[in-house]
């Protein structure tokens, strides 16, 4: 069974381990580990999830498989966005999937939540942010639909890596 709920406040110690364990697995392979200590010491504190929990254009969500935690997603509208896209737009700002559950459709699930609660919110287009060395998730990006309009520096302790900008219109 797989369930997907809204992260609270309560929820703030299981959301700073899974992110940390996920983003690690995800990137420290491509990434010094004095960089990658520095970049998840300031991103994953307490006081900065708890803020972002507690900002109201911001929303997170767990998923589960078979009552285990798996994942998470992180969307932002207006204010709460990394860039300015677009004024109608929402930002996939985080979509996490632990290692040991990766490959079950749980990265397609919260995507699909996503593009939901865009709807809800009357948003005309959807965009986020991938790494240009994270090829499959460009490839999943790319056959939801998502095209590339731009990119940024995204800065891994000092290294300064390069996100592909990519967005998607919501019909």
């Amino acid at each position: 069974m797989i369930e997907i709920k809204k992260i609270t406040l309560n929820d703030l110690v299981a959301l700073k381990a899974l992110s940390i364990k996920t983003f690690t697995d995800t990137f420290a392979k491509d990434n010094t580990p004095e960089d990658l200590k520095e970049y998840l010491d300031q991103a994953y504190t307490e006081e900065k999830l708890a803020n972002e929990l507690q900002n109201q254009d911001s929303e997170f969500y767990f998923i589960y498989s078979e009552d285990q935690l798996a994942g998470y997603l992180k969307i932002n509208v207006n204010e709460a966005q990394t860039e300015t896209i677009e004024e109608d737009a929402l930002e996939i700002e985080r979509i996490y999937i632990d290692s040991n559950f990766k490959r079950l459709g749980l990265g397609k699930m919260l995507y699909h939540k996503a593009i939901e609660r865009a709807k809800e919110l009357n948003k005309t287009s959807i965009w986020l942010g991938v790494w240009e060395k994270n090829f499959s998730a460009m490839k999943f990006y790319h056959k939801m639909g998502f095209t590339q309009v731009g990119q940024h520096s995204f800065y891994m302790g000092e290294d300064e890596q390069i996100d592909l900008i990519m967005k998607m219109e919501l019909v």
